[in-house]
């Protein structure tokens, strides 16, 4: 089975962060911001390290009732957090999709030209 992959960029603010994107190139997990290059990184190996695990992640709904999930690192800091779905199921299968994409080693780096 084809894994994702990890693009590493700039936000519109000059800080660092990533995106979990599965094979079929959708974004399944978006990171907080990071002040350095070598923090997002740390998220990076965060996610491969607690994304497998089912018990890391927390499912949350908007206020206006669409499902969504959070994956915490084992000090319960928030790492990633999902898009917003239209149904538990779809939050769900997004959580499985992290599980299967988080231990992919590639990682792409736009931060650089």
């Amino acid at each position: 089975m084809a894994l994702g992959w990890y693009e590493l960029k700039l936000a519109n603010d000059g800080q660092f962060m990533f995106n979990l994107y599965a094979a079929n190139s959708q974004i399944i997990l978006t990171s907080e911001l990071y002040k350095t290059k070598a923090s997002a990184l740390n998220g990076i190996e965060s996610v491969q390290k607690n994304g497998g695990d089912e018990s890391n992640f927390e499912y949350r709904t908007t206020k206006s009732d669409q499902p969504y999930f959070i994956l915490k690192a084992k000090n319960h800091q928030e790492i990633g957090r999902s898009q917003y779905y239209a149904s538990q199921e779809g939050a769900k299968n997004g959580v499985k999709s992290v599980m299967n994409n988080a231990a992919t080693t590639e990682i792409k780096d736009k931060t650089v030209a």
